[in-house]
Parts: C-alpha cells; sequence; structure tokens
C-alpha cells in the first residue's frame, strides 16, 4: 500500500489531496490540520473520495512521529515557516517530502541537509507548485532545448476573472505569503550574476487575448526560486514578475512602504498591534476569496539552436474548475504537487538528496501529466537565422 500525508486542509491541501486520489498511483491518502473545523470543511467537501483525515498539531514531534509511520511521501500544504522542521522530520523517518516553499532562506536551509537526505535515501523536493515550480520547469524544458539561452522572462498571475476595485484582485493564495513576495528582494539573473532587486518594481505592460487585454507585471520575490543559481551559466538574463490588472501594484505599494507590511509591533492606545496583521485581516475582509478566478501563464526563452535564433513561448490560461469547485490557483499549483509525488512513487523521480523542482523533475514525463487534468500549456516556437 502506497500512502501519501498531506499536512494542511485548506486550498491548496484540498486541491493536492482530490488530484492525489484520482490520477496517482496512492492508493491510501491522509490529510491533516491542526483545525478541526478546516477538517471537517474538507471532508464535507471531499465526501465522496476515499481519504482519511486527521487533527494534528504539527509542533508535536511525537504527533508527527507517529503520522510518518506509513507513509511514503509527506506533502507539506502549510505556511513555509513549518517546512524546515518537517524536512527534518521526513528525513528521519525515512519519508519523500514536497512543499510549496514560499521563503528563500528556509529553502536554503533545507539544501543544507542534501548528505542527510541522501544517507536516508530520502527525495526532498522544496519549492514545488506553480511558480516556483511548474514555470521552474518550463524554464528547464527551454534549457535542454537550446545550445545557448539568452534569456528567459517568466510571467505569471493569479486574478479575478471579475476583477473590483480598488485592489482589482481577490484572496487566491495565503495573505501573508502574498505580502512577502511584495516585500522580499527579488532575484534577476544578469550576466552570469545574481543581483536582488526591490519588488514591485520594473513594472511592465503586456497583453493577453480578450477580456484580459493590457496587464501590468512587476518583480516580486520567490517565484523563481533557485533558477538563477542553478542556471547562472547557462542562462544570460532571467527575471520573474507577477501579473495584476493595472494600477494593482501602485496601490499595494503605497500601503507597504507606510509600514503596513511590517511584522513589528506597534502601539495603538493601549492595545499592541502588528501592521501586517491589521492588513491581513482588512485584505480578508474587503476581498473575495471564493469568486471565480483565472492564473495567467507566460514564459519566454530566446537564444540559438545549431547556430539560429529561436523564441520559444509557453502560454496558459486556466480557469476556475466547475466540476471539483477547485479555483485555477488551487489547480495549478496543487496539481504540480500531487504529479511530482506520483513520479516519486513510480520511480521516475529516483534520486535521493535535497532538490529544487528544476535539478531533478524530469520535463517529459511531467508534461505528459499536465492534459490529463485538464492543464492546456501552449508552445509556440519561432526560428530564424
Amino acid at each position: 500500500m502506497m500512502q501519501a500525508v498531506v499536512i494542511g486542509s485548506g486550498m491548496m491541501g484540498k486541491a493536492i489531496a482530490l488530484d492525489l486520489c484520482t490520477h496517482t498511483s496512492f492508493d491510501d491518502v491522509i490529510v491533516v490540520d491542526k483545525s478541526n473545523k478546516a477538517v471537517n470543511n474538507m471532508k464535507q467537501d471531499l465526501d465522496d473520495f476515499d481519504i482519511s483525515y486527521q487533527q494534528l498539531d504539527v509542533t508535536d514531534k511525537k504527533e508527527v512521529s507517529h503520522l510518518l509511520k506509513e507513509a511514503m511521501v509527506c506533502i507539506s500544504a502549510i505556511p513555509y515557516m513549518f517546512n524546515l522542521s518537517l524536512t527534518n522530520q521526513a528525513i528521519e523517518h525515512g519519508v519523500n517530502f514536497i512543499d510549496l516553499g514560499g521563503n528563500n532562506t528556509i529553502v536554503q536551509q533545507q539544501r543544507s541537509l542534501f548528505q542527510k537526505a541522501k544517507e536516508h535515501q530520502v527525495t526532498v523536493i522544496p519549492d514545488m507548485g506553480l511558480a516556483p515550480g511548474l514555470v521552474s520547469i518550463l524554464t528547464k524544458a527551454i534549457v535542454e532545448t537550446y545550445d545557448s539561452v539568452e534569456e528567459v522572462t517568466i510571467r505569471v498571475g493569479g486574478l479575478p476573472v471579475h476583477p473590483k476595485p480598488p485592489l482589482e484582485y481577490e484572496i487566491v493564495f495565503s495573505s501573508n505569503g502574498l505580502i512577502n513576495e511584495y516585500m522580499e528582494p527579488a532575484l534577476v539573473l544578469d550576466r552570469e550574476k545574481v543581483k536582488e532587486l526591490p519588488s514591485m518594481t520594473a513594472v511592465e505592460t503586456l497583453h493577453f487575448p480578450e477580456p484580459f487585454g493590457s496587464l501590468e507585471a512587476f518583480l516580486t520575490s520567490g517565484g523563481c526560486s533557485t533558477l538563477p543559481y542553478t542556471y547562472q551559466d547557462r542562462i544570460r538574463y532571467l527575471d520573474y514578475k507577477t501579473i495584476r490588472y493595472p494600477g494593482h501594484c501602485e496601490k499595494m505599494k503605497t500601503l507597504l512602504d507606510l509600514g503596513f507590511g511590517s511584522i513589528q509591533p506597534i502601539q495603538l492606545g493601549s492595545q499592541e498591534i502588528v501592521p501586517r496583521d491589521l492588513l491581513i485581516s482588512m485584505l480578508r475582509k474587503y476581498l473575495s476569496s471564493s469568486g471565480k478566478d483565472v492564473v495567467l501563464l507566460r514564459v519566454i526563452g530566446k537564444g540559438k539552436q545549431k547556430e539560429l535564433k529561436i523564441r520559444t513561448t509557453y502560454e496558459c490560461i486556466d480557469y476556475f474548475d466547475e466540476v471539483t469547485n477547485c479555483t485555477a490557483m488551487m489547480r495549478m499549483t496543487g496539481y504540480p504537487v500531487s504529479i511530482t509525488a506520483d513520479l516519486i512513487a513510480r520511480g521516475i523521480i529516483d534520486q535521493h538528496g535535497v532538490f529544487c523542482p528544476e535539478e531533478i523533475i524530469p520535463t517529459d514525463p511531467f508534461f505528459q501529466e499536465l492534459p490529463r487534468r485538464e492543464i492546456h500549456i501552449k508552445k509556440i516556437e519561432e526560428r530564424g537565422s
């Protein structure tokens, strides 16, 4: 019996569990969460699927140890601050581990466990999801195709289909994670040098087919993860930008410049509050988290193949799924994770250690799985002398 454990019963955990049950080799899926209410909500949503549920506190090592006894793969779909501890515990129990990432520092700490994971014959893949994750594998496909790569530009955004002012945005994943992306430095690879640039800068205009039309994209943190380091000697220039409806960047940047993203407590009358907690509360209060969404993706590579100039564009527009009641962001983030878990279960991924997606996930088997989930990425190649 092959068992997969999913930690976290939120939006991404739900998508991962659903896909593990419907499209993979696993015959035993367990979902755990600290919140009994969240567990029960998922149980109601996925009532037709054979999933076991438990209430569990991941900070309790004894509980986690008991949870991992029979698992082949453990997947973390909870905030990144828990991932290092969970990685250590998974390795100690000989359990393969995948997470959604979200913080470059945590990922580097996980990577320091490479030898430990190898000795325990465990595969650890942090930063797997949409961006990083799916876009990392698209970048890998470009590098594998080209003799030399001049440029890779990655543009991704999760957007409401029907945007509403003032931010033209809805909550499609963790609000805390969103603020991190907007505040932490963005990594850019420029002529073999990895540079840190301020997020929410370098705003550009791009176009998608109607009804989207003109949109904006700007530098954000985390989306390219380790790509600038992995391909430092293979790609001349690489950057990652987040797609939003026009005007969003300026409005959000104003709030963050005023300190609303800070985690340092401030005194407000007789109470002490954390500005970020206040901002998150207000975002949750005034922004929808249940509207129909869309994920827009465009990865463009430029370079040479056999002395011919080549430009490859990967493009995807993915919508809310009415059948499964999964948002586009849930699909595009969660399904790549379950595909990766299945590639481990099937022995297609069989290296041991700690690897980011582009270092270990084979492109062809991975891409073959996407259409089975109705995720369709259009590839356009243009060649010239």
